[in-house]
């Protein structure tokens, strides 16, 4: 894909994704407010948003299968269609373990729709514009959750009509990909996840994305506990969140444009210590007001560019073949931080205080900042190691027109009298034939140094007596 504005290109893509998040933002909200209207425990709720990321997590495989089997386009039309069926089955249902079920099934319907559009983008998009396309479509996701929120917004009551809306929003993103004009990747072999050859191939890309699930689950989750733990009003609370998504939306654009410049493993690590940082000062700081929005801002711009930067850090260091189930493993993986961050959050709120939300994603910073150092450092050295082993095996060429006279006549310092003399000298010529092939007289061995424990080449027992030693 070429072109100055990449993202005119995936318009298709992008309206759907757009109309998907309206439908996946508003329905989660949806079903929070309608069991708290009905003073429903809150563990239920949890339990809710528990099951969705578990859908996410076992429709990683399923989805890839899906995928490799059908194409794209149909499994993403398939996909929205039982999703739609889903959100309709709350009017008609009552059950809460059904409404459980129905959320593991929207899971694991929104992962394939997710790997569908994400594997699409990262397979016809050109690495130096990936970090730009990746900003967009995290743009429009962002957009389509506001655009969620806004439209319950408008049925303070609930009732079944905002039920209708999302059932429609889920029905109509079908419809820009599937009247898209762009050739659409052709369905894949079925193929296994290969989850722990990511992980060795990209392992700070993975670690990054793991972070990044456990810190988003456990903002969402938690964040507004935190807030009303700080003496908030509802207004103030939905102010709060409102202003740390509105930071994550405003900052994807200008952090691709960076990423697309600045090596993407620089950013990912300057990310993670200011976050250490940060959210440490917020955790252990009694801040309010201004501050604590000013704060969270800040917060905002860098845990949610965490997530489009290692995928798009992942795509560009594996092959096209490989960005569907790459695609599965990065949704995969950052579904079950997404799944264990907010409970070991949780856990630690109730043992110490609210606070630990901010210093529990602190910890996970750091870790993420000390992982990506160390990883880096690795590769770092093995590469210096084979360069170095590479230019200590490097060895002039040897031959009978090297090891001949006729090798000098070409070098236009050598007189011409002393090589047709050398020629000419039977003794000479068998005293060249003696050198053994591969041997270079310009280097000794004691002035080599490849930085390995690499014993020296014992010399033949009828080797001629030289002033020069033998390098192997």
């Amino acid at each position: 894909m070429s072109g100055k504005h990449p993202y005119r290109s995936f318009s298709a893509l992008f309206l759907t994704t757009l109309l998907m998040l309206v439908a996946q933002g508003s329905l989660s909200t949806y079903l929070g407010l309608s069991l708290a209207q009905q003073s429903v425990d809150s563990t239920w709720i949890g339990a809710l948003m528990s099951c969705y990321y578990l859908g996410l997590v076992l429709g990683s495989k399923l989805g890839h299968k899906v995928i490799a089997r059908v194409g794209h386009i149909r499994a993403f039309v398939a996909s929205a269609a039982i999703v739609s069926a889903c959100a309709m089955s709350h009017v008609l249902i009552d059950e809460l373990a059904i409404w459980l079920v129905l959320r593991v099934i929207v899971g694991m319907g929104m992962m394939c729709q997710y790997m569908v559009l994400e594997s699409w983008l990262n397979e016809q998009t050109e690495s130096t514009q990936r970090g730009t396309v990746f900003a967009f479509y995290m743009i429009t996701s962002y957009l389509g959750m506001i655009g969620g929120q806004a439209m319950l917004s408008q049925f303070p009551e609930l009732g079944t009509a905002p039920l209708l809306i999302i059932s429609m929003c889920y029905s109509l993103c079908i419809v820009p990909i599937a009247l898209t004009r762009r050739i659409h990747p052709a369905p894949l072999q079925p193929a296994p996840l290969k989850i722990l050859a990511f992980w060795k191939q990209v392992p700070q890309s993975l670690t990054a994305i793991t972070v990044a699930g456990m810190m988003a689950g456990s903002f969402y989750g938690l964040a507004p506990a935190y807030a009303a733990s700080k003496g908030m009003d509802t207004g103030q609370v939905t102010l709060f969140m409102s202003v740390t998504i509105l930071a994550g939306l405003l900052a994807q654009w200008p952090m691709g444009k960076i990423s697309d410049r600045i090596p993407r493993s620089r950013i990912l690590r300057f990310n993670a210590a200011v976050l250490t940082v940060l959210t440490l000062l917020i955790a252990l700081l009694p801040l309010n007001g201004l501050l604590l929005l000013l704060a969270t801002f800040c917060y905002g711009i860098l845990a949610f560019t965490l997530y489009p930067i290692a995928s798009a850090f992942a795509n560009q260091n594996v092959e096209q073949n490989d960005r569907v189930a790459l695609s599965a493993t990065v949704l995969l993986t950052f579904g079950l931080g997404a799944c264990f961050g907010p409970l070991i959050a949780s856990a630690l709120m109730q043992l110490v205080g609210p606070a630990m939300l901010y210093a529990f994603i602190s910890c996970c910073a750091l870790a993420l900042f000390l992982r990506l150092l160390r990883v880096n450092y690795t590769q770092k050295h093995v590469k210096r190691m084979m360069d170095e082993q590479q230019n200590a095996q490097f060895k002039m060429g040897s031959g009978d027109l090297v090891s001949s006279p006729l090798g000098a006549a070409l070098d236009p310092r050598v007189d011409e009298e002393t090589v047709l003399s050398q020629m000419r000298d039977e003794e000479f010529q068998t005293a060249r034939q003696q050198v053994p092939p591969g041997y270079d007289e310009d280097v000794e061995w004691d002035k080599a140094d490849d930085g390995f424990d690499v014993a020296p080449v014992a010399e033949p027992e009828n080797a001629p007596a030289t002033d020069v030693k033998q390098q192997t």
